[in-house]
């Protein structure tokens, strides 16, 4: 590592490469929107540092640090995008999501083999460089004192990329002196010590958004309205993104929305174009995104969701990175909440293989607070984790890889993203899911969308995704699993969830011929079928039913709890079964005999009455469930079998959609789908 300074004078941009084969990789960035919430992700506070029991002291003691109180940053501390004060004698850290460096990541994926560090700032003080390792342990590499009196400074450090292969980050603090120290600019560059080539110093692949809507114009005009500001000079992204493409497939258009869509309008010009699509799904609309990549000649496809928030920087970030991978490379970026904005949703995502569901991936960690545990307070964070997949609410796909891969299996919604990744890994194209560059996506929280009308696609896409990448004869444990859930759906009397489940079941039978003549006609048959289910009927306010009545009270006055261990489990599922083959109490048919707060809708408790009035995950209404033992009783016997034809035609199911699936994702066979659904008149919505 070494480190040299010189007084820049005003000049000497760090975020210009000047050399031959440099290239920026990553600037320091700052919010500039005022959201104090949104500030730790960009830069903490002072650090207390305390020695950990498990190394020695001395002077490379690793340190574990903590923000010690009180001292956070403030908005008033950002004076610009990339301007930020530290007040006299105070220190600023940027070990932090937007502005520390995942180095392991680019060991791992790119022909970086080190990177330079240029920190340039006005008044007295120290810049400390700092790195860690894949357990999160801390060490100081380097420091350099800043004079006032010699005006703009820029401070550079060489950094090796070597000690990365299982984790680990590069960051820097600053400690202000007798005086303010203003950072005015920083940025991690390719470093002149291991220069590039002369090919991949060349590389810049042009990158079109794509943006699949559905009656959100509020949501995505805005967000077209932040990529239009952003490929303004200096915004970022110009000379990066060549076009924003907008899928809209919805009947509140987009451009419809007075408020925002004008200005992204007239800022993005000629590169957006606006796009009606008749109702395909999310499917549907990134496959037309990746498509559109195919026709227009672009290097990159960006996918994101129409209701997110994005940190331009990290589309800037994930194109370099792209360019400058091993190999073609999915980079994928992560999902923090929109109304929690420190909240990392997702680190890293897998699926299990022997159940085939999706889930966190390795040690990773789902719904991380930032805000509360930042970088350098949460080991984990410090490994790099290796994904199946990565999200489609912001990823980056090269045009290369879908032209071998093909597009999206046409499934509507669900487990689209998750089979395209395992899709690539098996034709052994990485994904990467990219520190620094993230979204900002409406929580799934408040939803459950395993017993909405998504409930089909849950299911009949879950098999389909194993059928065609499941490494077991017979899909593993899936089978069973499916067979799990169907009863607690029952034992529930959520007979829609039920009902949906089997026809998935039902269609996968069918084989895949249908899928793509299915995916504009599938929605109205379910909905329509949904309708007929209590426990699918939501109103208002709970005073909208008849008043609670119950013809016994609960025994020693206790409700059902929380079954611990194995053999309370099995007991409350026999006592949910018994009751079953009991009639129904007359009263419960007239009256709820209970109101059950969404999140305690679990089985073994919905299971010990015959109705209850359940909210909705959002709150926003409220369904009656009622027990019917003919229904039931119906739904098992159906449940069985299918289940067991599941199990007993695998490998021939497995074996078809294998055989098909180049047919289904293919560019030819999506575009006859794409021209051949009609697009829905908003006068009509």
């Amino acid at each position: 590592m070494t480190a040299t300074q010189e007084a820049t004078a005003g000049a000497g941009s760090p975020s210009a490469a000047r050399g031959a084969g440099e290239r920026v990789l990553q600037r320091v960035v700052l919010p500039v929107d005022g959201d104090q919430d949104v500030l730790p992700l960009y830069v903490d506070g002072q650090l207390m540092a305390a020695p950990r029991t498990d190394t020695a002291p001395g002077p490379n003691a690793v340190l574990a640090t903590v923000a010690a109180p009180g001292t956070a940053p403030t908005t008033d501390q950002v004076l610009g995008r990339t301007r930020f004060s530290v007040p006299v004698g105070e220190r600023a850290s940027f070990a932090t999501y937007f502005n520390a460096f995942p180095a392991s990541y680019w060991r791992r994926f790119s022909v970086v083999s080190a990177v330079r560090l240029s920190v340039r700032t006005t008044g007295s003080g120290t810049v400390v460089v700092y790195r860690s390792n894949a357990k999160g342990n801390v060490q100081r590499v380097s420091a350099v004192v800043v004079d006032a009196a010699e005006g703009p400074t820029t401070t550079t450090f060489d950094l090796p990329l070597k000690p990365f292969t299982d984790g680990g980050w590069y960051w820097f603090d600053l400690h202000a002196g007798s005086g303010e120290l203003v950072l005015e600019e920083a940025a991690w560059t390719t470093s002149p010590t291991a220069p590039l080539t002369a090919e991949q110093a060349s590389r810049r692949g042009s990158v079109v958004v794509t943006i699949t809507t559905l009656n959100r114009p509020d949501y995505c005009s805005r967000l077209l309205r932040t990529l239009g500001e952003a490929v303004q000079p200096g915004g970022g992204l110009d000379g990066i993104v060549a076009e924003v493409v907008c899928t809209d497939q919805g009947t509140q258009l987009v451009s419809d929305d007075v408020e925002a869509f004008p200005e992204a309008q007239r800022l993005l010009g000629d590169r957006l174009t606006v796009i009606r699509q008749g109702n395909l799904g999310g499917s549907g609309g990134f496959s037309r995104g990746m498509y559109e990549g195919l026709q227009r000649g672009h290097d990159y496809v960006l996918l994101l969701d129409d209701d997110v928030m994005v940190e331009p920087e990290g589309i800037a970030r994930g194109a370099a990175f792209a360019d400058l991978a091993k190999t073609p490379t999915i980079v994928g970026g992560h999902m923090f909440s929109m109304y929690q904005r420190t909240l990392l949703n997702a680190w890293a995502e897998g699926v299990q293989r022997w159940k085939f569901w999706w889930g966190p991936s390795g040690a990773s960690e789902p719904n991380h607070d930032l805000g509360m545990q930042n970088l350098r307070s949460t080991p984990w964070l410090h490994r790099r984790f290796d994904v199946d997949y990565n999200g489609w609410w912001m990823c980056l796909i090269p045009t290369s890889v879908i032209r071998q891969l093909g597009l999206s299996l046409p499934i509507f919604i669900k487990w689209d993203d998750a089979e395209y990744g395992l899709r690539a890994q098996d034709a052994g194209i990485p994904t990467a899911s990219f520190p620094g560059m993230a979204v900002w996506h409406i929580p799934w929280t408040d939803k459950d969308d395993g017993i909405d009308w998504q409930a089909y696609y849950h299911a009949r896409n879950r098999v389909v995704a194993a059928l065609l990448h499941s490494p077991y004869p017979r899909g593993g444990n899936v089978v069973r699993e499916l067979l799990t859930t169907q009863l607690k759906h029952l034992l529930s009397m959520q007979y829609s969830a039920a009902e949906l489940r089997l026809q998935a079941l039902e269609d996968v039978f069918e084989g895949p011929q249908g899928m793509h003549a299915q995916l504009p006609t599938k929605l109205p048959e379910i909905r329509a079928l949904r309708s007929g289910y209590s426990d699918a009927v939501y109103k208002p306010d709970a005073s909208d039913f008849p008043a609670r009545k119950r013809k016994k009270p609960p025994r020693k006055g206790r409700e059902a709890e929380v079954p611990k261990g194995r053999l309370a489990v099995l007991k409350a599922a026999a006592v949910g079964i018994v009751k079953q083959a009991r009639d129904v109490d007359a009263l419960a048919r007239t009256n709820p005999q209970t109101a059950v707060a969404h999140q305690d809708a679990r089985w073994w408790m919905l299971s010990q009455y015959d109705s209850a009035l359940v909210s909705a995950a959002d709150g926003t209404g409220t369904a009656w469930y009622r027990r019917d033992r003919g229904r039931f009783l119906d739904l098992v016997r159906r449940s069985t079998a299918l289940h067991e034809r599941l199990a007993r035609d695998w490998p021939e199911l497995a074996a078809q959609y294998r055989a098909a699936l180049p047919e289904l994702v293919s560019p030819e066979n999506w575009e006859k789908t794409f021209h051949g659904t009609p697009v829905t008149d908003p006068a009509k919505r």
